[in-house]
């Protein structure tokens, strides 16, 4: 199980290294990354319930941790919810569980899934690969580090349409070829 999430991470860093950051997808995802603030977890959880034990164990792991050495956590769940409706569906319980009075407020969760696909496209539209990554995955991002990173790049509305763009411009060959590199 151990080499197996290794390999789940490493597959995850690669993506984020290729993708979020080479792509330039999330200005603020570099930093952290360098940084090494960003925490990998591999759930093992098989069913949603399992995986909301582990979420909620996440945020409040998050909720303790000094932002200089853990800012954002990625809760990686390869064995659950790898169907993208399903996953989807799960996403209100996820920001249910954000949104508890323990938290303050004070987290959200952003998505990313190997089927990502937005309301109103085609499964194959390369607009959503913006939020597709090598497996179902959760990502904790504290608010005061989106506010901080929105601070500073003042046109943070922006980001979405420029990565379509990026996206379009790159193609599903473009995208294939970055991802087999």
């Amino acid at each position: 199980m151990e080499l197996e999430n290794t390999q789940i991470i490493k597959d995850t860093q690669d993506w984020l290294e290729k993708a979020v950051i080479g792509l330039n997808l999330c200005p603020f995802a570099k930093a952290v990354h360098v940084k090494q603030q960003i925490r990998y977890v591999v759930s093992t959880a098989k069913t949603e319930a399992a995986l909301l034990d582990d979420l909620l164990q996440e945020l409040d792991f998050l909720m303790a941790a000094d932002p200089e050495v853990v800012d954002t956590t990625l809760l990686i769940h390869p064995w659950v919810l790898t169907d993208f409706l399903d996953y989807n569906d799960f996403l209100d319980v996820a920001d249910g569980a954000a949104a508890e009075p323990e938290f303050n407020d004070a987290l959200q969760i952003a998505s990313f899934h190997p089927q990502y696909q937005f309301a109103d496209t085609e499964l194959d539209d390369i607009a959503n690969f913006t939020n597709r990554s090598p497996y179902p995955m959760l990502h904790l991002l504290r608010e005061d580090s989106i506010d901080r990173a929105v601070a500073a790049f003042p046109e943070a509305d922006a980001i979405y349409e420029k990565n379509m763009q990026t996206l379009r411009e790159l193609g599903l060959a473009g995208w294939k070829k970055l991802m087999a590199t």
